[in-house]
């Protein structure tokens, strides 16, 4: 016999492999050494029609198994189709049902949703519930004018002057080492007792307000203890606005001079380290108490500006961000010669969280050089304000400059720019200490109606980065009733745990004068708000009756969902709104910016898409058809919409009069009844007020039997509706046991369990003992198996869930099931809907088996077809599954069944993990389309801080030259380098401290992150298919064909000769991304449509400009600031001296 070529492979351990015939040529001889190449080597993909292809497959008269032919691989589909097929119509009881529902026609209505009334309706009594809490604002704001307006200023109040509830002093008199403590409070604080409230989720005490004062801000201020002495009034309007409208949350008047009362009283919320709650920083007061901003923030960065006054400006930066919200606009750069921004904006950009973040990570960045050049700072900022090519605020405008000092004015710029209409504000901040002469700041801001303030430490970088919103509010004030109106804000984190709000606002203005004929005062005094839980929003919406798919959603002008079922924060950062747009909460399409541009725009519409849908546990790409019906919500800046399936049109609603009916139904939620009807996990819905919730669902069940025995399901305090449903459909998933599933085997078929889920939520799961390996959620509507059969034709296979970094599945010890599902269409008359899932759940390991067998060369159920060595045959998923790799896969990409015993414990994996070459080949061929998506409401574990080195940027270091020079030590580089180690000591914490620490967050809380999601659906193709993944040495053959009636994909394919070709692996995990998603720098180019509030209020003919600051009355004390980093960091709260200055003075004259 003559020796064979050398084939590839042939060496390989195990049965001998026979080499696929090569046309004309016999077997493919191994290749001499390649040329190499750069990189690593890619598979080749050689897509070729099946009539050419089939000689590759089976050369006539080669002595070898070959490839199955194509028609094979075609009959093994069909008999894979046929067994699903005959299993399902045997057990999953889908015509049954359908007759069972038919039977029981006497025990149920068809109701029908009709979208155009129903989201109207909602819009409106959202509107009803919104203007209630309008009028209880309007009256506390006439309220607090007119009490300010009658006070009498006192000069010589005192602390003992004055009752109030310290909403603080809880938690400081718990200290004992507290300075209240050691001397005995002045202060006369009142002790309340309080009751649990759960509308709070708190405890409250409804006869008094609470006051709560910044840290920094001393309590003992003549200017405090007047606001208190007169604010005191509030609480008899705040218990008058309860007794006419209970259903009030908080209601709070924040100060401008930083006080808040709040109604009702309940102790603040103590953080475990710094308290830096100030209510001017909160997004609802930023918003009440200015028209929307376009900001440009230059900084100073010449060589003057080092150590200690650099540091101080990045901080004063990082805390000017913070005064603005989703309404405003900003741009930062830096300056010496020549300016230049911070960051890769090169114009305005929102200042949303994470453009602010991007400025906040450049700022550190800042090196200070060169000479000062203001013309080149204020020509940069004015060429930006003046750019209308962009999207911005087109409101309030200003300029916002940080410096150590100069002696240059730049007049020649502001003529140029900004005279004589001064229609950008010009804001001035001398940072750091210094003896320059600041008359050229002051001048700056004075000509241009802005204000000069002195940061001359870290303890006034708060106070003065913020109260330029006391000259933003003089046009508002001088506009009077026009500017009295109310705005509602974007949803965020409640500070006393109410959870996610939205806040109405309305200013407050002083109406006092400086006298007869005097101008009228034109300062801002605070704004009042009144929270809205948006629980309490969702509670006007439809439960139960839009489907387990249909839902109700709201956007305001900026396109931030306020209600969607996919606004799920994962953590909440104390400091920012919660913003998650339209087009992020779904996947983003040109009909949803179509629909979302309406919405915005304040339109009514309706439009019927083909659209994706995530999901629900972000593992699977869906192709749908959902209607869209959006209307305004009338006085308010939000807008409804209504999203529905099109087999949500109609619903069920069951009419159980007959109690006898109820009795018999209800005895089979017993759990006495499992055993021989299947067990019955009921969804954890609010069916009545007393029901006791518990996570458990087993405990849930005692509960609700344990009520129900006190009740009936007609009482009052219960939801008819979804108790009706409950019942109807216990009876009716009994019946189903009864007619189809007690007298099955199902151990013949191999199936583990068999369920049915219903909208009514019932999830009957039967026998009873498969119960205890039951795994899906109890709440049909929160269960990725029921809605993705309720949008899917055909049968849905869904594999346990595996993740690639957790353990394999153990088939020893347990038994893996894989879930079958589909939906019970149910016509009646011309009305269609489907109110039910059924399936079955497979036994694995015996699935696998009978795989091989239906992908074999069998004809009976007889023994494994044998091919001799001289004879041809085609190989198959049984005999030659050391040579043939033969799997089902999902949807998604995840292996459901493989011929390849080792792989069973890979079941639920994305395949790519499984076979990174043959996945790719498969996506190369669009048998798979891939859909990437951003989640910015994921959380993140925390990242330790890394190493900040010996010295921080921008910092001159001296050589050992410089420290024998004796010259060196007279210069202003020792200078300043000594003073920045002394107060480098004195603020290291506060430098270095995270804002959300120091709100009290715990150090191991995960942080809000944003991570890529991949996920992949089937593509277009839907034939057969066969192909030869070329990868030089290593081609394989495969072939490709989705089956009939599900969502499994067939593959068969050469299991690969060697490994030198590595494929580029398919990710489909979550991954964290380094950067806040998507490239800030690039989004900004391309702005999604928002519109700003509808009025602006950024001039005014009457206001006086000449109060535009004049400095600290006093230089900081060093003692003082060593003092109160101590106490900083031991934790106890500091008394800041007071600081008198004319902007604040003013406001109460």
């Amino acid at each position: 016999m003559a020796v064979p070529a050398r084939t590839c492979g042939a060496s390989r351990p195990g049965p001998a492999r026979i080499a696929r015939p090569w046309p004309g040529r016999g077997p493919r001889p191994c290749p001499g050494p390649r040329r190499p190449e750069s990189g690593p080597l890619r598979p080749r993909l050689l897509l070729l029609p099946p009539l050419l292809l089939l000689p590759l497959l089976a050369a006539p008269g080669a002595s070898a198994y070959s490839f199955p032919q194509q028609h094979t691989m075609q009959h093994w589909a069909r008999r894979l189709e046929q067994e699903i097929d005959g299993v399902m119509r045997i057990f999953g009881g889908v015509q049954q049902l359908r007759e069972i529902y038919k039977d029981n026609r006497n025990l149920f209505e068809v109701q029908e949703n009709e979208p155009q009334k129903l989201v109207e309706k909602v819009a409106g009594d959202i509107e009803n519930l919104l203007d209630r809490k309008v009028q209880a604002l309007k009256r506390l704001a006439d309220a607090a004018e007119n009490f300010q307006k009658a006070h009498h200023w006192q000069d010589n109040i005192k602390e003992e002057d004055i009752m109030y509830y310290d909403a603080k002093a809880d938690a400081e008199l718990d200290d004992p080492e507290t300075e209240d403590m050691e001397r005995g409070s002045k202060t006369s604080t009142l002790r309340l007792d309080f009751m649990e409230d759960p509308n709070f989720k708190n405890k409250v005490n409804y006869s008094y307000t609470a006051v709560q004062i910044p840290t920094d801000i001393y309590k003992g201020s003549t200017i405090i203890l007047n606001e208190l002495n007169w604010t005191e009034a509030l609480e008899n309007v705040f218990i008058e606005n309860r007794r006419q409208d209970p259903t009030l949350l908080w209601q709070v008047f924040g100060s401008a001079t930083g006080v808040t009362r709040y109604y009702p009283a309940t102790p603040w919320r103590a953080p475990k380290k710094i308290d830096l709650y100030d209510v001017r920083r909160r997004p609802w007061y930023i918003q009440g108490a200015s028209s929307p901003k376009d900001m440009v923030i230059i900084v100073d960065v010449s060589g003057s500006v080092s150590g200690l006054t650099l540091k101080l400006m990045k901080t004063s930066v990082c805390e000017m961000l913070d005064t603005l919200s989703d309404d405003d606009y900003v741009n930062v750069a830096s300056f010496n010669e020549k300016a230049q921004p911070v960051s890769c904006f090169t114009h305005l950009v929102q200042a949303n969280v994470r453009n602010k973040k991007v400025f906040k990570e450049a700022v550190q960045g800042m090196v200070a050089k060169g000479t000062t050049g203001y013309k080149a700072g204020f020509e940069y900022a004015f060429d930006q304000l003046q750019n209308s090519n962009i999207t911005r605020a087109n409101c309030n405008k200003m300029i916002m400059m940080f410096t150590d000092g100069g002696e240059d004015r730049v007049q020649d710029v502001f003529e140029k720019y900004n005279w004589p209409n001064r229609t950008v504000r010009v804001f001035t901040f001398s940072v750091g200490q210094h003896n320059y002469d600041v008359t050229p700041l002051q001048w700056m801001a004075c000509t241009n109606k802005g204000y000069y303030f002195e940061i001359p430490s870290i303890g006034a970088i708060r106070i003065n980065t913020q109260e330029y919103l006391d000259v933003l509010g003089r046009p508002m004030v001088l506009a009077g009733k026009e500017a009295k109106q109310v705005q509602w804000t974007n949803v965020y984190e409640d500070a006393l745990g109410l959870g996610l709000v939205v806040t109405g606002t309305l200013p407050v203005f002083n109406l006092t004068q400086d006298g007869p004929g005097e101008k009228k005062n034109q300062l801002i005094l605070g704004v009042m708000g009144i929270d809205v839980a948006l629980n309490d929003i969702k509670r006007l919406t439809p439960n139960y009756t839009l489907g387990a798919n249909g839902y109700v959603f709201a956007i305001d002008l900026n396109g931030y969902v306020l209600l969607h079922p996919n606004l799920k924060p994962q953590t909440i950062n104390f400091r920012e709104p919660v913003t998650l747009d339209f087009l992020d909460a779904e996947l983003e399409d040109e009909n949803k910016e179509e629909i979302r541009r309406s919405m915005i725009d304040g339109n009514k519409g309706h439009k019927q898409i083909k659209t994706l849908v995530k999901s629900l546990d972000e593992r699977y790409i869906d192709e749908v058809i959902r209607n869209y019906t959006w209307v305004p919500i009338r006085s308010t800046n939000y807008s409804l919409g209504l999203v529905l399936p099109p087999y949500s049109t109609f619903y069920l609603q069951a009419n159980l009069s007959d109690q006898i009916l109820q009795v018999k139904y209800f005895e089979f939620l017993l759990p006495s009844s499992f055993e021989s009807e299947g067990h019955v996990f009921i969804a954890p819905r609010e069916y009545c007020k007393d029901l006791n919730a518990s996570d458990n669902n087993t405990e849930f069940l005692k509960n609700f039997i344990e009520l129900m025995e006190k009740v009936t399901p007609d009482s009052k305090q219960c939801n008819n509706f979804l108790l009706h449903n409950l019942i109807l459909d216990t009876g009716i998933t009994q019946q189903l046991v009864e007619r189809v599933w007690r007298d099955q085997d199902l151990n013949t078929y191999s199936l583990l369990a068999v369920f049915a889920a219903t909208d009514g939520g019932i999830t009957r799961v039967f026998p009873n003992k498969a119960a205890e390996d039951w795994t899906e959620n109890p709440e049909p509507f929160n269960a990725s198996f029921y809605r993705r059969s309720l949008d899917n034709h055909g049968y849905i296979f869904k594999p346990p869930h595996q993740d690639a970094l957790l353990r394999p599945l153990e088939l020893e010890n347990d038994t893996v099931g894989i879930l079958v599902s589909t939906a019970v269409e149910l016509s009646l008359g011309r009305r269609t809907l489907r109110p039910a899932v059924v399936g079955v759940k497979l036994d694995l390991e015996a699935w696998a088996e009978k795989f091989k067998v239906l992908a074999s060369n069998r004809t009976h159920q007889d023994q494994p077809q044998k091919c001799g060595p001289s004879s041809h045959c085609e190989m198959d998923c049984e005999v030659n599954n050391e040579d043939l790799l033969c799997v089902l896969i999902d949807d998604g990409g995840f292996l459901v069944l493989s011929n390849q015993n080792h792989q069973w414990d890979q079941v639920g994996r994305f395949f790519s993990e499984v076979d990174a070459n043959l996945m790719l080949a498969l996506y190369n061929n669009s048998f798979y389309t891939r859909k990437e998506s951003y989640d910015y409401q994921a959380a993140c574990a925390p990242q330790p801080p890394g190493n900040l080195g010996a010295a921080p940027r921008g910092v001159f270091v001296p050589t050992i030259a410089d420290f024998l020079n004796l010259a060196w030590w007279t210069s202003a580089a020792a200078w300043s380098l000594f003073q920045q180690l002394l107060y480098g000591l004195i603020y290291h914490s506060w430098f270095q401290a995270d804002p959300a620490e120091a709100e009290g967050s715990p150090e191991t809380r995960e942080s809000s992150c944003v991570m890529k999601q991949t996920q992949y659906y089937f593509g277009s193709v839907n034939a057969s298919y066969n192909a030869i993944i070329d990868c030089g040495n290593c081609s394989r053959l495969f072939h490709a064909q989705r089956l009939t009636n599900t969502n499994l994909l067939f593959v068969v394919a050469e299991k690969p000769l060697c490994s030198q070709c590595e494929a580029g692996r398919l990710l489909q995990k979550e991954t964290h991304c380094p950067a806040d998603g998507p490239e800030q720098c690039e989004l900004v180019q391309r702005p999604r449509y928002r519109r700003g509030p509808h009025i602006c209020f950024d001039y005014n003919a009457t206001e006086d400009t000449s109060d535009c600051g004049r400095g600290a009355s006093f230089p900081p004390s060093l003692g003082v600031l060593v003092s109160l980093q101590l106490l900083l960091l031991l934790g106890l709260p500091p008394r800041p001296q007071p600081q008198v200055r004319a902007l604040v003075a003013s406001r109460h004259l």
